[in-house]
């Protein structure tokens, strides 16, 4: 009959009985109840089960929510990442170091190909959040900051491992991903530079970007990286230099974007100069913008993953296999969110699905690459 109480619901049954002209025991007399279990009630030791809360709303002539109501949270401080205006309120919310940031559900950024629900809602002025979930929730959700949209299933598969878990996903580009991680905005980093020669490009990127960094290189998976065209690829699209073919229109990603970069050394070792590319200043900022762009035909070619290409219904034309890993300062390997998406990652559920993303490999998937 009765639940544990909660510390986020207040409880009116004392007030709104005596608005009423009951006593506890006429009260429980009408709902079926011993008086102990009103005065427990009215104490705000427990909570009743649904059909007692309805039946008390019956006989009190109110509502549920009228009886028992959840305390609205206090507005608490928050510092606002990435963007400079904001005209929506609603806020993903990370807690990192004891310290609480918020990243908009809207913009460039905010999404990888879903809505999601938000943490808090920013106040006025932008420096102050009222949460909208527990204090144990956000103690145990995670962010990740990266690029690969499979970081979502990944997030899926977390919760339903452990539904007192979360992980949040966040596009960012692998140099962005790790500025973030540098100035504690986020607890991970997804990467994915390319090698050169027998030097690995992500632990490389790791020690240019992060000094004195602390914390383990885990491998999320391999994918292949390339170039997305219209079906049937029309203009006959086969490697990097063949952009600057007359007559096609080109859509480029930002700067820091391992896979501009991938495109940079290329058109480099071709000595294809990037003027000679329509459009090559032409940017967006994920795979999907690019995807979507050769759909409407707005452009003829953008870089992508193949997996993407082949959600889109669109070709692939492939330039490199490349291993995608996840930074983890050694701070955060003891986070509840972390911990979950490590021991997700060694799960047959979870390797099985990302097996079957065209053109990954998960064979490496949860390897500890390097320890720093």
């Amino acid at each position: 009959m009765k639940s544990v109480k909660s510390p986020d619901i207040i409880c009116r049954l004392k007030e709104i009985r005596n608005k009423k002209n009951f006593t506890q025991t006429q009260l429980a007399d009408l709902v079926g109840l011993k008086r102990q279990a009103i005065y427990d009630m009215e104490a705000g030791r427990y909570l009743p089960n649904t059909s007692v809360a309805l039946r008390l709303a019956r006989v009190l002539d109110t509502s549920v929510e009228d009886i028992f109501y959840e305390k609205l949270q206090e507005h608490q401080p928050v510092a606002l990442v990435d963007e400079q205006t904001i005209t929506d309120p609603r806020v993903s919310i990370a807690k990192i170091r004891d310290k609480l940031y918020a990243y908009s559900l809207s913009g460039k950024n905010s999404i990888m190909e879903e809505m999601k629900a938000a943490d808090g809602l920013l106040a006025p002025g932008n420096n102050r959040v009222m949460i909208l979930k527990s204090n144990e929730q956000l103690e145990n959700t995670a962010l990740l900051l990266g690029c690969d949209p499979a970081f979502s299933i990944l997030g899926h598969h977390v919760h339903k491992n452990r539904t007192d878990a979360a992980l949040h996903c966040r596009f960012a580009s692998s140099k962005k991903s790790i500025c973030q991680l540098a100035d504690g905005y986020t607890h991970i980093a997804g990467i994915h530079m390319h090698d050169t020669g027998s030097i690995d490009g992500n632990q490389e990127f790791i020690r240019k970007g992060l000094k004195n960094f602390k914390g383990l290189l885990v491998a999320f998976a391999f994918f292949e990286e390339g170039l997305m065209v219209a079906r049937g690829n029309p203009f006959d699209i086969r490697k990097p230099s063949d952009l600057a073919q007359d007559g096609i229109c080109f859509v480029n990603r930002e700067k820091g974007a391992a896979l501009r970069t991938l495109l940079d050394d290329c058109l480099l070792k071709s000595n294809i100069p990037f003027s000679a590319i329509h459009d090559y200043n032409d940017i967006v900022n994920t795979h999907s913008q690019g995807a979507l762009k050769i759909i409407h035909g707005i452009c003829d070619v953008a870089l992508g993953l193949r997996a993407v290409a082949t959600a889109f219904d669109l070709d692939f034309v492939p330039i490199t296999r490349v291993r995608c890993d996840l930074v983890i300062p050694h701070d955060f390997l003891i986070h509840t969110g972390v911990k979950t998406a490590l021991d997700t990652m060694q799960k047959s559920s979870f390797r099985n699905e990302l097996s079957c993303l065209p053109g990954y490999d998960a064979s490496c998937t949860g390897k500890i690459i390097a320890k720093f």
